[in-house]
């Protein structure tokens, strides 16, 4: 009964993946993981029926029972995608919600020696743990990954990592363009650590972890940056490598690394570009007013999309008045749209 709980036209698989590319992983974070599995309505009717997939992914620090959390007046995504199923408004499909939390808050959903191997994790557990248990049309042309902020970086660059998984992708604000998405915050970063633990990331990290997490004001902006050179900056052997000094200027060397990965940049060099034109189907979203400028990297990732030989046919690019938060409405848009591609319809 709304609005404490849904009823659901189709069915949610709660199940727990143990994953093997997880174990060991340097952070000592679990290797089993949670994951949702949602089957759209007529899934038990038929039992030769075959669907498409799409994997949903999280944004930093997100966890995967944040999905059931609700806010005044509004539904849950999941919710908003059973009730589209429902409506008949896409043809229907299996839709998985991914667990990657990390104990920095996230993972890019990369392979790191800093975090560990979760795109791996993503694209070989997970992918074929679903498919062994459930009638997917097991084929990157019916399989699609979106998210939003990481989530989107995630869908972008798994997308251009492993076109033999992913066929299509959606991102809704994703990180991109990283000269304006993160490169103006590093002087104020700087400037916290001097101010707050001599200029150490290993004093700020020990002191957050000895108390209550978020009772800083700092807190959440520095464990970010570092979360994000974990993914893109860990040296070999684990050792994490800031993008900035103690001026928050640029460390040309490191900086570099995060730029190799960068969607924009990726999808600009020839064997990416290739991977982007074997897609089926591209959304790209972001708010006009996004506090980390994502709806520049939006457009910066459209016109690589664009420059790599993506047909239009094949791309949606909207940019709409919102900021960062409070956009989960866009994500049924998108889905439905993924949907359509995926089994043959225009979207």
């Amino acid at each position: 009964m709304l609005p404490w709980s849904p009823d659901f036209a189709g069915r949610m698989d709660h199940a727990v993946i143990d994953s093997p590319a997880l174990r060991g992983n340097p952070l000592g974070d679990p290797h089993e993981r949670p994951i949702w599995v949602y089957l759209p309505p007529g899934y038990d009717d038929d039992g030769d029926r075959r669907y498409p997939t799409i994997y949903v992914i999280q944004g930093y620090t997100g966890q995967l029972t944040m999905w059931a959390g609700r806010t005044p007046f509004r539904r849950p995504y999941p919710e908003m995608a059973d009730a589209m199923f429902a409506r008949g408004e896409a043809p229907p499909a299996i839709v998985v919600y991914v667990d990657a939390w990390t104990s920095v808050g996230g993972s890019q959903y990369l392979d790191s020696p800093g975090t560990g191997r979760y795109h791996t994790y993503l694209c070989e557990d997970v992918v074929g743990w679903v498919d062994a248990r459930y009638r997917t049309i097991p084929a990157p042309d019916a399989r699609a990954i979106t998210g939003k902020s990481s989530g989107g970086y995630g869908a972008m660059v798994n997308a251009m990592l492993r076109p033999d998984v992913f066929g299509a992708l959606a991102t809704h604000a994703g990180d991109a363009l990283f000269e304006a998405a993160h490169q103006p915050t590093f002087p104020a970063r700087a400037r916290d650590l001097r101010d707050l633990y001599e200029g150490s990331y290993d004093r700020f990290l020990a002191d957050f972890r000895s108390r209550i997490p978020g009772t800083r004001s700092s807190d959440m902006q520095l464990m970010e940056i570092y979360a994000y050179a974990s993914a893109y900056s860990a040296d070999d052997d684990g050792t994490v490598r800031i993008p900035f000094d103690a001026n928050g200027a640029l460390v040309p060397e490191v900086w570099e690394r995060w730029l190799a990965l960068d969607p924009v940049r990726m999808a600009r060099r020839p064997e990416y570009a290739e991977a982007l034109r074997s897609m089926r189907a591209v959304w790209i979203d972001a708010g006009t007013r996004d506090e980390w400028y994502l709806d520049l990297g939006a457009t910066a990732f459209r016109e690589a999309v664009a420059a790599a030989g993506v047909p239009d046919d094949r791309v949606h690019f909207e940019l709409f008045d919102a900021g960062h938060m409070a956009i989960e409405y866009r994500y049924p848009l998108a889905l439905a749209w993924l949907c359509h591609r995926l089994t043959g319809f225009s979207g």
